[in-house]
């Protein structure tokens, strides 16, 4: 059955390599990008590989939640039903780490679009659908003030690890609140794939980056590799496993999630 796939980040690393691994099989692929140049040029690539295959584009800064929700407007215009939604990207190094208004970046890009783009995009994904969110293996207990932006963390790594245990824990809470479907996992899709992330923040060449995208096109399509919702998989192990222990602890978790759907309300009512 052919499915409509939505990939954040789909214009680099594994997103973009899952775009055309999805494309290859024939399913409709939505491709989001922050740049409009690069988004038109995979989406071109993508077209003359595979003529059959259906491919829509959509441009967004996710560090702006205002162009997160006109993005989400755009995508419910033209489509009636996503099957899958892939939210892949992330930052880790970055020359302005601080918004526009005063969050920390990676919290914003990592954590509060991804909630707030899958809020929006739920009355699409079907009951069979898909939520997949890109955890890592680097996940730190969140600090609520550096989350809320009143504090400044001094590490690039510190936010990026921190993000991922957030999302990771709203992964679970979301899960266990959708029981009913659509299912929900957080992926690790494996240490230090060859990504320009990877690259920029550590220097080095990195694992082939299959690894993480294979792993994303077995969780978006096959119905044997399956948990109860909310589940992490841990792509290093190969197999559904246990996230930080603060992911599992209702406490911690409720109290992250909750500040997160503060915030994402506290910005968007601001535009």
């Amino acid at each position: 059955m052919i499915k409509t796939i939505l990939i954040t980040g789909a214009t680099d690393g594994i997103g973009l390599l899952t775009a055309q691994k999805l494309s290859a099989l024939g399913h409709t692929v939505l491709l989001h990008g922050r740049n409009a140049e690069k988004l038109d040029r995979v989406k071109s690539e993508l077209g003359n590989s595979y003529p059959e295959v259906k491919l829509s584009t959509y441009v967004a800064d996710l560090s702006d939640l205002s162009a997160v929700n006109a993005m989400a407007s755009s995508v419910k215009t033209d489509h009636d039903k996503l099957d899958v939604l892939i939210n892949n990207a992330g930052v880790l190094k970055t020359p302005q780490t601080i918004t526009q208004d005063g969050m920390d970046i990676r919290f914003v890009v990592n954590m509060l679009a991804p909630l707030y783009l899958t809020e929006q995009l739920l009355p699409l994904i079907p009951e069979t659908g898909r939520i997949l969110n890109l955890s890592s293996a680097a996940q730190n207990p969140v600090d609520l003030d550096a989350l809320k932006g009143q504090k400044q963390l001094d590490r690039d790594m510190d936010a990026y690890a921190q993000s991922k245990l957030a999302i990771t824990m709203w992964s679970r809470i979301l899960g266990e609140e959708m029981r009913g479907g659509p299912i929900v996992y957080s992926v690790n899709p494996g240490s230090l794939l060859g990504t320009n992330m990877v690259k920029g923040g550590f220097g080095i060449d990195g694992n082939d980056v299959n690894i993480g995208a294979d792993i994303l096109v077995r969780l978006s399509l096959d119905d044997e590799l399956n948990a109860s919702s909310g589940s992490y998989f841990d792509n290093d192990a190969g197999q559904f496993g246990a996230p930080h222990p603060d992911a599992l602890d209702d406490e911690k978790s409720v109290a992250v999630v909750a500040a997160v759907k503060d915030l994402v309300t506290r910005l968007t009512s601001k535009h």
